[in-house]
Formats: structure tokens, C-alpha cells, sequence
């Protein structure tokens, strides 16, 4: 039976068998039994490589961080999280700049924590739901690929498209409206993409004929 270690684009924990490009964690989330007892612990949200230098870990062990996984990079910053510093260091290189230009100054790895906490929004550090996110607006225009709207559910900004969310892979293309949308990809994140940023995306974020 799959773990429920599966992240989707609210950052809500599902059991299923996909996997998908990354893993990373947001702490420890399991009992002494191996139990799923929290939705976080601590503002230190990443995304890493599924496999660095050899190293193994416990799917569920207690008293260290607990893994999940995601469909690819805009599943990952639209939760919430950033890139690691050590195991996708490069990302997070070239994420903490596009943050610091977009801010104007430099950002520390504990200032994208604390900036990404507060966008969020969560309450408390029990068992959250999607319905707890507060998403914000922003001009469909101006959003760049890699952003995760919500447009009868989540949908991936790509080109002029919205691709719908699924754990196997972003499904059923639909033209971009105009106007206002309402975003999940926290500000910071959104703001890295716009100034250089670029996500990984599955396979499945491709539009037929064209690049992802």
C-alpha cells in the first residue's frame, strides 16, 4: 500500500503509487509508529534529487525528516518549497538570485524560508487542509511557465496554455484566459520564474510540437 508521501500542488499529503522527478521534505511528519501526525514541522520546505552521493533514507523513520514526493518543480514551488542548497545546488543558485533580483538585494537561504512561511499562510502545525491556503491574484499575462493557477482546479501556466493537475502528469491543455487569475505559486517563487528561474517539468508538460 503506497505511503502517504505525495505531494500535491496545495501542499496537501496524498497515498499514491506515482512518484515523480523529486523528493525533499519539510521535516518530520511521523509518529513512533511510522504515522503521518503532521503536515509540517519548521519553515525549512525543499526539493531535492531522489538519488545524491549514495545516500539512503528511511521512508518513515521518527525523529528524522520525513521524504515526499512531487510531480516535478512547479508541483514543488506552488506548495511551497525551493530547491536545496546542497543536492540541487545549481537551482538553488540560480532561485536565490532571481529572488534577489527580483527583491533588489540579496537574499540568504533564511530569508527565502521565512518569506516562502509567510506566504504560505498555513495555520498552526497540526494536519492542514488545501481549504487553509490563501491564494492570491495576479494579471494572466504577466505569470510566467511554471506557475500553478487555479482554474477549475490546479492548472500549470505553459505558453499560452493551462494544463490540468494529476499525480501522473499535467493532462487536458486548455487555451489561457485573459484577465485576472488566482495563483498558487507563492509571490516569491512566482517572482524567481519571472526573473530567470527555470523549473523542471515532467515530460508530460509538453505542448504537441513545441518545447515544454
Amino acid at each position: 500500500m503506497p505511503r502517504r508521501n505525495r505531494v500535491d500542488p496545495f501542499g496537501d499529503l496524498h497515498a499514491v503509487a506515482a512518484r515523480g522527478l523529486f523528493t525533499g521534505n519539510r521535516g518530520c511528519l511521523v509518529d513512533a509508529d511510522e504515522r503521518v501526525v503532521r503536515h509540517h514541522r519548521g519553515t525549512l520546505w525543499i526539493t531535492c534529487v531522489t538519488a545524491f552521493r549514495g545516500r539512503r533514507v528511511g521512508l518513515a523513520r521518527p525523529g528524522r525528516w520525513t521524504p515526499l514526493f512531487f510531480l516535478d518543480d512547479a508541483v514543488a514551488l506552488a506548495a511551497g518549497h525551493r530547491p536545496c542548497g546542497e543536492c540541487r545546488y545549481a537551482d538553488y543558485r540560480s532561485y536565490l538570485d532571481a529572488v534577489s533580483a527580483a527583491r533588489g538585494e540579496p537574499v540568504r537561504a533564511g530569508d527565502l524560508n521565512r518569506l516562502l512561511a509567510v506566504e504560505r499562510l498555513r495555520r498552526g502545525g497540526g494536519l492542514e487542509r488545501a481549504s487553509d491556503r490563501r491564494p492570491w491574484t495576479a494579471p494572466s499575462s504577466g505569470l510566467p511557465d511554471g506557475t500553478v493557477v487555479l482554474h477549475d482546479g490546479p492548472r500549470l501556466v505553459l505558453h499560452d496554455r493551462l494544463l490540468a493537475f494529476t499525480f501522473d502528469g499535467w493532462r487536458d491543455p486548455v487555451p489561457r484566459p485573459g484577465g485576472e487569475l488566482v495563483v498558487l505559486t507563492p509571490p516569491t517563487s512566482v517572482a524567481a520564474l519571472v526573473h530567470g528561474f527555470v523549473p523542471e517539468l515532467g515530460y508530460s508538460a509538453r505542448l504537441p510540437g513545441g518545447d515544454r
